[in-house]
Parts: structure tokens; C-alpha cells; sequence
């Protein structure tokens, strides 16, 4: 029986080796391939510059990373009050018929592929934001609701998990002063589990951020700092899978280099969850 449980911990230890591994391999491959070019123009002109024109020789990312983070605190903006909301509504106020029903569609959601909300966006918020705000439709508004749609699930689930975490004696000590189900809910279960829905929130955001075929689709991708909700924007991601399939010599080195950059954002969102997730 011990031998056994040595085996056991011994591939568990492997099996979380293998996973630091790779991404520490994955992260040295893309910072070989994208330095140069960062070498070659100086970091501040690369992060800083305002114009990325590849046929000219100009790899500013600038635009594409204000594009990045508008697009992603935008769909946090109307995403994130959706989807705790959904999980107070779960957690505390549905009976049990109604989550047989609204939990796995909410589940579903997060099983569906990006290109799917990417098509969905496309034809059909597309056409509404030009109809009701005029303009092409492509843009910033368009990428703000159907990346909403999209992190939906993710905060909506584990937010769901932290508020069915709060210890049940709170709420019986709240209800026992006398107050009511909205009032426990709002200055006892959410002050309580307010950790949880920040790293929910958080993780959220880096699923928005790393988001790449349903912008591609949606934002209109202009690499220009977006002057209004519905003037067409880019995001770092995609740029990435635009440009890719073609680029060469430079150009895809930059393309590299667009990638060390989005480690650094996800390992920024990564250090915040876990700065949140320690603080008391």
C-alpha cells in the first residue's frame, strides 16, 4: 500500500512538472523568436509606438494593446454584474427546477467554441449596432457584448462556487436579526465571499484578454487607438492570428514579440489572482 501511494505521488508530482515545464518552454520559444525585433527598435518604440504598418517597417502595438485592455474592460463592464448576478440567482434565490434548467445552459455556454459567438456576433449584433448606432457595426461596442457573452460562464461559475462556500450559519445569524433574504444576501453573502467573485472577475478578464477568433470576427481590426464605441479597433490576439499565416522575415518576429507581451498580461492576471486569493 505504500509503494503504491509513492507511485501515485511520484506521477502527480511528474504530471505538475510536465505542465510548469511546458509553459516555461512554451515562454522561452516565443521570447527566442520575438527579441530580436525588440532589440532591433528599441523596446519603447515597439510597446509605445502608434502605428503598425508591417509593408513599412513600422511595429508600434500601442493601439493594439489600448484595443486589448478597452475591449476587455468593456465586456467586463456589462459581463461581470450578469454573471454574478446569475450565480446569486442560482446560489440563493432559484428553486431547484429552475437551476435544473438554468445552470446547464449556463455551463453550455462555456463549452461553446469562439468561432460560434464569433458567426453569432456577426450576424446578428453586427447588424443591430449598425442599425441602432449606425456606422459598419464592427468595432468596439460589437466586441464588448459578445466577449460579455463569453466570460459570462467562467465568472458565473466559480462565482457561484464561492457564494455557496459562505458558511450557512451566517445566513441563519442574519435571518435570526431579523433580516431580509435581499438584505443577507447584499451585507452578509457577498461581503463575505467578495474574495472569490475578485478572482472570478480577474480570471474573467484573462479569459476576455487572450480571446482571439471572435474579435477577429467583430472588432473590424484597425490597428488605431478607437476614437468612439463603434469606430473599428484590434486587439493584440487578433492581429496575431491575422497576420500570422503570411508574415515573414520582421514582420513575424513581431508577431513573436506580440506574443511575450500577452504572457506578460496573462501572468500579471494570474499574479493578481493569487495576491487575491492570499489576502484575508
Amino acid at each position: 500500500m505504500r509503494l503504491k501511494e509513492q507511485i501515485l505521488e511520484k506521477v502527480f508530482l511528474l504530471s505538475a512538472f510536465a505542465a510548469v515545464v511546458g509553459v516555461i518552454l512554451v515562454f522561452i520559444f516565443v521570447s527566442i523568436k520575438g527579441i530580436p525585433i525588440i532589440k532591433s527598435i528599441g523596446i519603447t518604440k515597439f510597446i509605445f509606438g502608434l502605428d503598425w504598418a508591417p509593408t513599412d517597417k513600422h511595429y508600434g502595438i500601442l493601439p493594439l494593446i489600448i484595443g486589448s485592455f478597452i475591449v476587455t474592460f468593456g465586456a467586463l463592464l456589462i459581463g461581470a454584474p450578469m454573471a454574478i448576478g446569475t450565480a446569486i440567482f442560482l446560489s440563493e434565490i432559484a428553486p431547484s427546477q429552475i437551476k435544473a434548467i438554468v445552470r446547464p445552459a449556463v455551463e453550455l455556454l462555456a463549452g461553446i467554441p469562439s468561432v460560434i459567438y464569433g458567426f453569432f456576433g456577426l450576424i446578428i449584433i453586427v447588424p443591430l449596432v449598425r442599425m441602432v448606432f449606425g456606422g459598419s457595426g464592427f468595432g468596439l461596442l460589437t466586441g464588448w457584448l459578445v466577449l460579455a457573452i463569453m466570460i459570462l460562464p467562467t465568472i458565473a461559475t466559480i462565482s457561484e462556487d464561492a457564494i455557496g462556500a459562505v458558511p450557512r450559519s451566517y445566513r441563519e445569524a442574519s435571518y435570526g436579526m431579523g433580516a431580509t433574504k435581499w438584505q443577507t444576501i447584499w451585507r452578509v453573502v457577498l461581503p463575505a465571499c467578495k474574495k472569490g467573485l475578485m478572482g472570478a472577475t480577474i480570471l474573467g478578464m484573462g479569459r476576455a484578454i487572450g480571446e482571439t477568433m471572435a474579435l477577429l470576427m467583430v472588432l473590424g481590426n484597425a490597428p488605431v487607438v478607437p476614437k468612439s464605441l463603434t469606430a473599428p479597433a484590434s486587439a493584440l490576439t487578433s492581429i496575431i492570428a491575422l497576420d500570422m499565416s503570411y508574415a515573414s522575415g520582421d514582420h513575424q518576429v513581431a508577431l513573436f514579440a506580440m506574443g511575450i507581451v500577452l504572457f506578460l498580461i496573462s501572468f500579471s492576471f494570474v499574479g493578481l489572482i493569487r495576491l487575491v486569493s492570499s489576502r484575508g
